[in-house]
């Protein structure tokens, strides 16, 4: 039978689908074993199947449809990723790095497109500002060597706001330039389009996503949320006449500051995108890549090779340059060219864009040449970056290790218990207690049900089987493993008290009531005062009003001589882990002993953390910090035990203090460990 005689390519619905689920889900399998990126996989992919292939599949308006979800889910993905707060704590230096990566491959770019290639000015640009984007493909190598908090990492990782952020600018306004037409007010009726569509999206988009997501905490309804604004943004664009490609990038660094990378949502968010959108645009790119231009044609690979040309010099250039005017060491530059090289987000949306623009003589802005040499661009600058990035990081991190050598997190894992009582709360511990955890440690994480089974018992076996089991699914939504404990006690304290010395536990996070300090004079119930007593491990008594991926300020109130305390080490990690996950930075109020002690732990151990620091009045207290927070903010007041080092009389009063004059505010009373001959009392 001849291949020919098989009815293709498939029209039938079912088999289109089954044939991209087959795609999706073998050929990470194959190309993983060949070492090739997914990304380059899934557009080899669709060259085999599609028209130029082995025509199995047309490109018919599923790819269509598909493609442009997959391609505003690209970008907006990438705004996620986008850490503000590594842009705010390297700013000079990314933004040299920044603008360096942008400018030196365009220039470079712009040059030998239209002196040695002969292209027109429009194709030139746009295609010398798709060799200066750049897509982090190689982070995860970083974080899995355990080098993703040097500063050469934060540098790169800021930088990619800056470049893909001008390029998606080229992008638009030369397609806002074919899209229409440049006679009489065109560039100043497009600037005012843009200007008023930018106010509208990033005044109202935060504002609109923190209300839904403090009314509606359901991980299904918000993901959809999600996606009203993803293209909702996108659709605003392309009533300014700008792609909506930019629309989407714009969300995705908006919202990202209320999709923590430990939220639920945001592995949902991640799953649907990677599972099916993102590789069912890639399969369509990859069906419009016809290989025999690239070999058949010396123009197509001339096109690739410049293309690369630009781009991995141009990146190594402007590494090299950033090296030299902050004294950065070799390896830094190294690590900062293998991070910064590898073209894959936005260069595959400029690519695609300007193959779909036509101008007016009725050609492509770009021709089938430059869509194939992109792939090849992208193939060789994944590769290439990473491979520089494996090595330079394994490098650093041999390096480094001295560095960590003297912590016993190893020998010591953290444990962190959840007792559960209240289903409102669950969803809460379970959040905090994921954002604070050690995940590089080794930690484990426990939630714990107490069963009194006087009465009611097969009812509150019920209720303690549903909570269990829903705070399994929160953290499970973030790939963190949670084990469910079940223990029959007279009472809950003496419960927690048994649990915490059985499974060495070293952190216990106790969740209040919405209304705990308001309609009762202490924010502690006479449960968690007996719990105290018996326990020296950490604990947290937290009261949160608001969503925790909602809130906009950290307060902590940090008393005299805690530095001295036992726990002193592991609740600064904590706080440190809870801000940089949130990315929310951290205002120690504290004398300036204490300053003194948190800032030197904090640069050795979590240089990563934004932090800033003022004195806390000892005449006013807590409340001189009234001023500072809101309902948006959480105040975390570290306290202590009678006969720990830093405890005083006034700590006695902190719970009817907090409830008295913050009724409005979220709060966590952080209750650090003891020194003990037993256990619990080891430092970090």
């Amino acid at each position: 039978m001849n291949w020919t005689d098989l009815n293709l390519p498939i029209t039938d619905p079912t088999w289109i689908f089954l044939t991209v689920l087959g795609i999706i889900l073998f050929a990470p399998m194959l190309f993983n074993k060949l070492r090739i990126p997914n990304i380059i996989g899934m557009i080899l992919a669709g060259v085999l199947i599609g028209e130029h292939g082995l025509n199995i599949l047309a490109r018919d308006s599923s790819f269509e449809l598909f493609g442009n979800v997959g391609l505003y889910y690209i970008m907006f993905l990438a705004g996620l990723e986008i850490n503000t707060a590594h842009l705010k704590r390297n700013r000079n230096k990314t933004l040299v790095l920044g603008l360096l990566a942008f400018l030196i491959p365009i220039t470079l770019g712009f040059a030998v497109n239209t002196s040695y290639l002969k292209y027109g000015a429009a194709t030139s640009l746009l295609l010398a500002s798709m060799c200066a984007s750049y897509t982090l493909v190689s982070y995860p190598i970083v974080l899995r060597l355990g080098v993703s908090k040097q500063r050469s990492v934060s540098i790169t990782v800021g930088a990619t706001a800056i470049t893909d952020t001008l390029t998606l600018i080229v992008l638009a306004v030369i397609s806002g330039i074919f899209g229409g037409t440049t006679g009489g007010l065109f560039w100043l009726w497009l600037i005012v389009k843009v200007l008023v569509v930018g106010a509208i999206i990033i005044y109202c988009f935060p504002r609109l996503a923190r209300w839904f997501f403090r009314k509606y905490d359901d991980t299904a309804i918000q993901f959809l949320f999600v996606l009203v604004l993803l293209f909702l943004a996108a659709g605003l664009m392309e009533v300014a006449g700008l792609e909506g490609i930019l629309g989407a990038f714009l969300a995705g660094i908006l919202l990202n500051r209320f999709i923590p990378g430990i939220s639920p949502l945001k592995n949902h968010i991640e799953f649907v995108g990677n599972v099916l959108f993102i590789p069912y645009f890639l399969i369509g790119v990859g069906m419009l890549i016809n290989l025999k231009v690239i070999f058949g044609h010396g123009d197509a690979l001339k096109v690739a090779l410049v293309m690369m040309t630009c781009a991995l010099a141009g990146k190594w250039i402007a590494a090299f340059l950033t090296q030299k005017i902050f004294g950065m060491k070799a390896i830094e530059r190294r690590l900062m060219y293998g991070l910064s090289t590898s073209q894959a987000a936005a260069t595959l949306a400029a690519a695609l864009v300007g193959y779909n623009i036509i101008m007016p003589d009725g050609n492509r802005l770009f021709g089938d040449d430059i869509l194939n040499g992109t792939v090849l661009l992208i193939l060789v600058t994944c590769i290439v970056s990473s491979v520089i990035t494996e090595r330079t990081s394994r490098k650093m991190a041999v390096e480094n290790a001295g560095a960590d050598s003297g912590t016993d997190a190893a020998s010591h894992p953290e444990k962190v218990l959840i007792p559960l009582a209240n289903p409102d709360t669950v969803k809460d511990l379970v959040c905090f207690s994921i954002a604070m955890r050690d995940n590089a440690g080794g930690g484990e994480l426990y939630a714990l049900s107490i069963i009194n089974d006087e009465g009611n018992g097969n009812r509150m076996r019920a209720a303690s089987a549903s909570n269990l089991d829903n705070a399994a699914k929160v953290a499970a939504s973030s790939n963190v493993d949670l084990k469910k404990l079940t223990r029959y006690d007279l009472n809950i304290a003496s419960g927690i008290i048994h649990t915490v010395k059985e499974q060495d536990i070293t952190s216990v996070i106790i969740g209040l009531r919405r209304d705990s300090g308001v309609k009762k004079p202490s924010l502690l119930s006479d449960f968690a005062v007996n719990l105290l007593k018996g326990i020296n491990c950490e604990v947290f008594v937290m009261r949160m009003l608001v969503p925790i991926n909602t809130l906009k300020k950290i307060v902590v109130a940090v008393p005299p001589k805690a530095e001295y305390e036992a726990g002193f080490a592991r609740w600064t990690g904590h706080l440190c882990r809870l801000g940089r996950a949130l990315d929310k930075k951290l205002h120690f109020y504290c004398i300036p002993e204490t300053e003194e002690a948190l800032q030197a732990l904090i640069s050795e151990k979590y240089p990563g953390a934004e932090c800033d620091f003022a004195l806390l009045p000892a005449e006013d207290g807590l409340q001189s910090l009234a001023g500072q927070v809101d309902g948006d903010s959480l105040m975390v007041v570290v306290s202590s035990r009678a006969g720990s080092i830093s405890y005083d009389s006034s700590h006695e009063r902190l719970p009817r203090v907090l409830g008295k004059d913050f009724p409005h505010t979220s709060l966590v009373l952080l209750y650090p460990e003891k020194f003990d001959d037993s256990a619990h009392s080891l430092r970090l």
